[in-house]
């Protein structure tokens, strides 16, 4: 209202965002190349015959459901964080939603062998809908911090949308990097990767596709896992009104029944790592300063194991070997898993010695 009747220049800096026509106007431009790649997809994958209708009922959905997911998981980052975006259940709900109207609307008119073809282009429409969806995370996210700092929404708007351009030219080249170097469980040719990546999620939600489209899903088992959700969240507003400490997060306990051990084990040893040094934390003069280097700390480890990764991935790829830098043969595997967890716990344990030092060197 205040910039209809010129007097933007008034607002608080807090309240300036870009214009609502501007983001409409980006928002209809942004459907012409998702078009062009959902009819460029269908027709590469032998659905040529049927682009009218795989085009517009394929950006139909992208719309609508990229403003339901939006609302949901960035209403969810920007309340609790994106780290506890429900990301992947909606990504289950979509991939469904897709996989159902394909089967509906394509399916009758092409031969059985087109099954794989439908599917990719389920899981392909599905991967759009979840860009959306981390940009929403990132962008409430970012806005929820940017209001506490009394920063510009229309400066970090803008921010951000280099950022997903950016995000756009880099992110592809380093997960094709990735695939080469490593493979993921599950693709054509993971039995020839020495040891190739899990990929739990992405399996999960392909595996769902695959059924919904060949109709030898099992729903029995879906209307059981719904039910032990609802459950899950009923035991959990009542441990919440009973007990003072005792919950049931069903995010986490979703997480534990569909993702394998290897995946999860270390979350449960992070959390009592954690739990343990906010306890000593406590203790410090300063303890909410100590916990934030101890998430800072937390951080820094995540990031710096995601980098070397890649960059391990690159010499990978450009020596053609599988191992470049190993200095032993495979006989000592198991030795080196233990040395590296032992030489890794000491490291964590010094550096967080050290953030309780400094934080009681500083208080002093």
């Amino acid at each position: 209202r205040a910039r209809k009747a010129g007097k933007a220049d008034t607002l608080p800096i807090t309240e300036r965002d870009i214009p609502i026509g501007i983001v409409g106007l980006i928002t209809l431009a942004c459907m012409l190349p998702i078009g062009w790649l959902l009819g460029y997809f269908g027709n590469t994958s032998g659905l040529g015959a049927h682009l009218p209708t795989l085009i517009i009922g394929g950006v139909t959905y992208v719309v609508l459901m990229s403003f339901f997911v939006s609302a949901v998981c960035g209403y969810m980052a920007g309340l609790i964080g994106s780290s506890n975006s429900p990301l992947s259940g909606i990504g289950i709900l979509v991939v469904i939603g897709a996989a159902l109207l394909l089967v509906i609307g394509v399916k009758p008119y092409v031969p059985a062998e087109a099954s794989k073809s439908l599917m990719a282009f389920a899981l392909f429409t599905t991967a759009v809908i979840f860009n959306v969806a981390a940009i929403a995370n990132n962008n409430l996210q970012d806005l929820k911090t940017g209001q506490l700092v009394d920063a510009t929404p229309w400066k970090q708007q803008v921010a951000l949308v280099i950022g997903v351009i950016a995000g756009a030219f880099v992110i592809p080249p380093v997960l094709d990097l990735v695939n080469h170097a490593y493979g993921f469980v599950g693709a054509p040719d993971a039995e020839l990767r020495p040891h190739p990546l899990p990929a739990p999620q992405a399996g999960l939600i392909s595996s769902l596709a695959q059924g919904v489209i060949a109709a030898d899903i099992d729903w029995s088992l879906i209307r059981i896992g719904g039910t032990i959700g609802v459950g899950i969240i009923l035991l959990d507003e009542i441990f919440a009104r009973t007990t003072k400490h005792m919950r049931v997060p069903p995010l986490a306990v979703g997480l534990g029944i569909y993702l394998p051990t290897q995946s999860t084990l270390m979350i449960v040893v992070g959390a009592i790592v954690g739990w343990f040094f906010d306890q000593r934390a406590n203790r410090t003069p300063k303890p909410e300063a100590t916990k934030q280097l101890g998430v800072l700390l937390a951080s820094g480890l995540i990031v710096g194991e995601s980098i070397i990764g890649v960059v391990l991935s690159a010499i990978v790829v450009f020596s053609g070997k599988a191992a470049p830098l190993a200095l032993v043969g495979p006989g000592f595997e198991i030795a080196g898993i233990i040395i590296g967890g032992v030489s890794f716990a000491i490291v964590a344990f010094v550096l967080y010695r050290w953030i309780l030092r400094m934080t009681a060197a500083r208080s002093a």
